[in-house]
């Protein structure tokens, strides 16, 4: 819940903590739109101990209009959100059925908002079945390591 990401955030001030984030992916909130979050799955390259902001990479190629180029970007702590350590569910916080959440949409590297149908446990599997905001598509799994909690302040 909130909490437990105001308090990765609070650690993650810590030197020691924004720098073991590094080479990991994390959810990123890469757009500062007023009318739209986008959130994608990024690998922190760098943390700036300076100016306290991480510096990430889009691992997906750009568009052609891009020139098929990785995007960097320079994120403070609070558009970054650690994913679950995918070997250890047990030591996750599990989200319970009807819970809002932010998913990575099953072979993207966005994150979308969601409602938890059925959790892990539920069905003695490592993964959510979600009901993704656009309500066209079918209730689809995702793998407890990429579910992650929706802040309070998201739009989409």
């Amino acid at each position: 819940n909130l909490i437990q990401i105001s308090l990765a955030l609070l650690l993650c001030c810590h030197i020691d903590a924004c720098v073991s984030f590094k080479d990991k992916q994390v959810a990123a909130r890469v757009t500062s739109d007023a009318k739209m979050d986008e959130w994608f799955v990024v690998k922190v390259i760098n943390f700036d101990e300076k100016t306290k902001k991480f510096e990430v990479l889009d691992e997906e190629a750009g568009d052609d209009e891009e020139g098929g180029v990785q995007k960097t970007y320079k994120l403070s702590a609070s558009c970054i959100i650690p994913f679950p350590e995918r070997n250890d569910p047990s030591g996750t916080q599990e989200f319970p059925a009807g819970r809002n959440v932010l998913a990575v949409y099953p072979e993207t590297t966005a994150l979308y908002k969601a409602t938890v149908i059925s959790t892990p446990r539920k069905r003695k599997s490592d993964e959510y079945l979600l009901e993704f905001d656009d309500g066209a598509l079918p209730q689809r799994t995702v793998p407890f390591h990429k579910v992650v909690p929706l802040p309070e302040w998201h739009r989409q």
